[in-house]
């Protein structure tokens, strides 16, 4: 068999020599994007991680006796900052006496809670939802890319043979062999990028779920239960 076929590395080696600047600028494109997609990848997966686990400290969030008692508990387990701002701004948003001398004191409390916990949300689902598009796209293209970089090495390979003038399998089969090591990595590339993209919009739905839950367990004790507190 021939070496640069039994030996990726060598016909990864051997192409790059025989490569032009196309050939090499496909290979620092899908170098880029193998560094950019795991830059994310291990970056939110770290972010998902803290997030998951922070999630439990919402059960004891209610146990607190005073909710001032359950966001300082809530600050320290929350490393992320997803559940704990929420809390404290939407408390700030029912402190009437905090709204004074602005626009938020003409309106009507429970507007104000409900604008403040939605204005909380959007912030942590587009923080959420950084750098996805980067490896959707990623995902999607990469493929596609190293596809080209093996169409333009095959291209030049027949044109190698055409000049030789004369036809021989192992003239053929090796140039060809190594062309097609730019599909594999592009596809090397793409894999991790599309199951990370699937996982991470797994854990980015069921954060956003709890964090609406929160969000609507919070508007309800903000504005119901101050009204019950305040009553004789």
């Amino acid at each position: 068999m021939n070496q640069t076929l039994a030996d990726p590395a060598a016909g990864f080696a051997h192409y790059w020599a025989q490569g032009d600047a196309v050939s090499h600028a496909v290979a620092y494109v899908l170098l880029a994007m193998s560094v950019l997609s795991w830059f994310y990848i291990l970056t939110k997966g770290w972010s998902a991680w803290r997030i998951r686990r922070s999630a439990a400290a919402l059960e004891h969030f209610w146990l607190a006796p005073t909710l001032a008692d359950a966001i300082a508990a809530l600050i320290p387990a929350d490393r992320e900052n997803v559940y704990a701002p929420l809390a404290a701004h939407g408390a700030q948003a029912a402190d009437l006496g905090a709204q004074a001398g602005s626009l938020n004191a003409a309106s009507d409390q429970g507007e104000l809670i409900t604008r403040t916990l939605r204005r909380e949300i959007n912030r942590v689902s587009a923080r959420l939802e950084g750098g996805l598009t980067a490896l959707a796209s990623i995902g999607a293209t990469a493929p596609f890319v190293g596809l080209f970089g093996t169409v333009w090495g095959i291209y030049h390979a027949l044109l190698a043979v055409s000049a030789s003038g004369t036809v021989q399998i192992d003239k053929v089969a090796g140039p060809v062999g190594e062309a097609l090591i730019m599909t594999a990595l592009g596809l090397v590339v793409a894999i991790p990028a599309v199951l990370a993209y699937n996982a991470f919009t797994r854990v980015n739905r069921l954060t956003l779920a709890e964090l609406d839950g929160f969000a609507h367990d919070l508007h309800a004790h903000l504005t119901v239960g101050s009204r019950v507190a305040r009553q004789p």
